[in-house]
């Protein structure tokens, strides 16, 4: 039986439509197509266990695995879901009803549970553009995607939620939040306030001059005169973040796998310091598994480039 599954890919920021088909058929094997890279082929021993924990009997026979679009690498460990709930469908263990009205995403334990995935928020918008009904992520991720309004954020512990989800079973109630009233109350709490530093009248003068102008600020001192002390308390005097420069951060974050386990939206204008001794790579984006750079972590945030 052919199932099919919808799942995202991120590029760049932003997320792209990928489709899991499954044929379960008579025969032996395991094959997964459509430019998978390690982490995706390896999910065949992580599905199959996960399955097995589940009481549920793996297929078997042949499974063959098809990802479209089939020109565009996939990567990543975030498809053990949908690979696994394609699989159970394609098998006849799930009615295929509910599967195109609900994106999956999430990586699967041995065991059965989900771990986090990165990259909830690109993959919620795009849940969304599709209009489809909701979007089932591991729990871990459920205040991030559902910084996403007119969409159904349904959070999960493990494998057999989402099956007897899948199947009626049980109903899961969506992940609400307030995004508005969120932001709002979290913003000007800033975990270092320049408002702490005491003393160094002139250089808190020419702190604030460059924060109202948008200027670069060149520091020379010897070490432990204050210098990253008062360049991590920037973010605090510079003007807040907008609701769409948040979502725009936020979304940088997400795909670089940066955001804290419960974080919603960030609120505060982000701050990096890294080392003089940073290769090229990761300070500008880049390399084999393309990933944001720190230039692109600190965006409509601070970047402190320490020489010391």
């Amino acid at each position: 039986m052919l199932a099919r599954t919808i799942a995202a890919a991120v590029q760049g920021i932003d997320a792209i439509k990928v489709e899991v088909e499954v044929t379960v058929d008579w025969g032996s094997g395991f094959m997964i197509i459509g430019l998978p890279d390690t982490a995706v082929k390896e999910s065949a021993e992580r599905v199959r266990c996960a399955i097995q924990q589940t009481g549920i009997d793996f297929p078997g026979k042949k499974v063959m695995i098809n990802m479209t679009p089939a020109d565009i690498k996939k990567e990543g460990s975030a498809y053990d879901l949908p690979l696994a709930i394609g699989i159970l469908a394609g098998d006849e263990k799930i009615m295929p009803d509910r599967l195109g009205r609900f994106m999956l995403m999430g990586e699967l334990s041995l065991d059965g549970t989900l771990r986090p995935i990165k990259g909830a928020l690109p993959m919620a918008i795009l849940a969304r553009q599709l209009h489809l009904d909701g979007f089932i992520v591991p729990r871990a991720n459920a205040l991030e995607a559902a910084v996403v309004n007119n969409l159904d954020i349904l959070a999960v512990d493990n494998l057999v939620e989402v099956i007897q989800f899948l199947n009626g079973d049980i109903d899961i109630q969506p992940t609400v939040v307030d995004t508005r009233a969120e932001f709002a109350k979290a913003q000007g709490v800033f975990p270092y306030d320049f408002a702490d530093v005491k003393g160094q009248e002139n250089v808190k003068r020419a702190f604030e001059v460059a924060c109202a102008g948008g200027h670069n600020i060149l520091l020379v001192g010897s070490p432990g005169s204050g210098k990253s002390m008062m360049a991590k308390r920037l973010p605090s005097i510079l003007p807040p973040l907008t609701l769409g420069e948040a979502l725009e951060t936020t979304k940088i974050h997400s795909v670089a796998g940066k955001l804290k386990q419960g974080t919603t939206l960030m609120t505060v204008r982000p701050f990096r310091s890294p080392h003089h001794t940073i290769s090229p790579v990761a300070l500008v984006g880049g390399g084999s598994f393309p990933m944001p750079g720190e230039i692109s972590l600190a965006h409509n945030g601070v970047l402190f480039l320490d020489d010391s």
